[in-house]
């Protein structure tokens, strides 16, 4: 096995911390999770002993860490065009467009954002193997920012803010049927359905799933709303509006079978427009994203259509 020995000695100011969490403060782009992982694997020793993550360390300790380099995937790195949007040592922002699947799956082995990722980033490298981090997904048809981790210690942090709710992710969506009040929540639990595994609902006893809306133009028979995840569900946004009889415009699997219109869309009518988070290098960061062509397109139909 390829790796490096790092060894350090415990001072004084650093006594007292827990095994796991020296090794991250010590080592900036290992996560403590990961820590913990080799700990567990018997790839750090204290005084030449094995150890727990939550041992207590003394002055004058000697703690070795071998780390193994990461290692190849059977993923594809590919040269694909990627729409980067921010990029630092911890992170990349991209505007994804609708078409393109974030990670490989049968059916899709390659041409995915995550072998364009590792055509672009071929040092990233999360949890001992060279691959990224994703996050939080977009759905294929589905456009928009999407942050990715370049490390370990970054993808903690950006979990971590997803767990705490504090990450800011917000969709415009073009939807049929029109909510009578300005704005609202969608508090309904999301699971697979039993009958149909590809599609999810809104189940009793799912996960516990949050969708807050805001209408910003009204449309005739439609409606455009800004739609903000709380909770991030697979398909969260277009089953809480089929849910609530509001379907997204052009949705293959959530809309009606007869839908008013389409507007000439060939995908869902979904959007991810804005994103905010805080750097894990630290200070808030709003990235926001314009309609791409083929939904401003649809959009002026709509707009005319109901003039």
């Amino acid at each position: 096995m390829d790796a490096e020995q790092i060894q350090f000695t415990v001072g004084t100011q650093q006594a007292g911390s827990r095994l796991d969490r020296f090794v991250a403060d010590c080592i900036p782009d290992l996560s403590r999770s990961y820590a913990q992982q080799l700990i567990a694997d018997n790839h750090i020793r204290v005084n030449g002993r094995d150890a727990r993550p939550s041992l207590v360390l003394q002055p004058g300790d000697s703690v070795t860490v071998v780390r193994p380099l990461p290692q190849p995937t059977d993923l594809l790195a590919e040269d694909l065009p990627l729409a980067v949007v921010y990029e630092d040592a911890d992170v990349v922002v991209i505007d994804k467009p609708a078409g393109l699947v974030v990670h490989p799956a049968p059916g899709h082995s390659s041409g995915t954002l995550v072998n364009a990722l590792l055509g672009r980033y071929p040092d990233m490298a999360i949890s001992g193997d060279i691959r990224p981090g994703i996050v939080h997904r977009l759905d294929r048809d589905t456009s928009g920012l999407i942050v990715i981790a370049r490390n370990d210690r970054a993808k903690d942090d950006l979990q971590e803010q997803q767990r705490q709710r504090t990450m800011r992710k917000a969709y415009l969506a073009l939807i049929e049927g029109r909510f009578k009040e300005p704005e609202g929540l969608i508090d309904a639990p999301i699971a697979r359905l039993p009958s149909d595994r590809k599609r999810m609902g809104v189940v009793h006893g799912g996960r516990e799933a949050r969708t807050h809306w805001r209408v910003l133009e009204e449309l005739g028979a439609f409606q455009l709303i800004e739609a903000r995840l709380e909770t991030g569900r697979t398909h969260q946004i277009r089953v809480h509006l089929a849910f609530k009889s509001r379907p997204v415009v052009g949705d293959p699997l959530y809309g009606p079978k007869k839908a008013r219109a389409t507007f000439g869309l060939a995908r869902q009518f979904l959007h991810a427009y804005q994103l905010g988070l805080r750097l894990p290098s630290g200070g808030w960061r709003d990235f926001e994203s314009p309609l791409p062509e083929d939904l401003r397109v649809a959009l002026e139909k709509a707009r005319r259509l109901a003039l």
